[in-house]
């Protein structure tokens, strides 16, 4: 499966951005998929996932209650809705998709398949 991300950009603190991410090749219906950021000189980090029913959501603590990760496996999409940005979300964000227990979804190695990532950049 391929994936695409977009919807990346330059917005002022306290805006709003929504990514989405893409499939193609085959449908992604089947697994979690999670968004990843990495900012400049940084390790890449999770972000927040949904599982494959869009049932179960996980963030990282440092963006609950401004993002919101949501699916529309009929359209093969994942979206990260962000609000409330703050110039510390300034980072590459990718998107990817996988499968297996819950409790390793924050894990890079939960993922097998990975988007190319789209440029969120914050101002203050």
């Amino acid at each position: 499966v391929q994936l695409q991300a977009s919807g990346g950009g330059l917005v002022q603190a306290g805006g709003s951005l929504s990514l989405s991410c893409r499939a193609s090749g085959r449908t992604f219906s089947n697994n979690g998929v999670g968004w990843f950021r990495q900012a400049p000189g940084k390790e890449r980090e999770f972000a927040a996932s949904i599982d494959w029913r869009g049932g179960s959501t996980y963030y990282t603590d440092s963006v609950k209650g401004r993002f919101t990760i949501s699916r529309h496996n009929a359209k093969n999409t994942v979206s990260l809705q962000m609000n409330s940005l703050k110039p510390e979300d300034t980072a590459v964000y990718y998107c990817a998709a996988g499968g297996g227990a819950a409790r390793f979804v924050k894990m890079r190695s939960f993922y097998n398949y990975w988007g190319q990532g789209t440029l969120v950049t914050v101002s203050s």
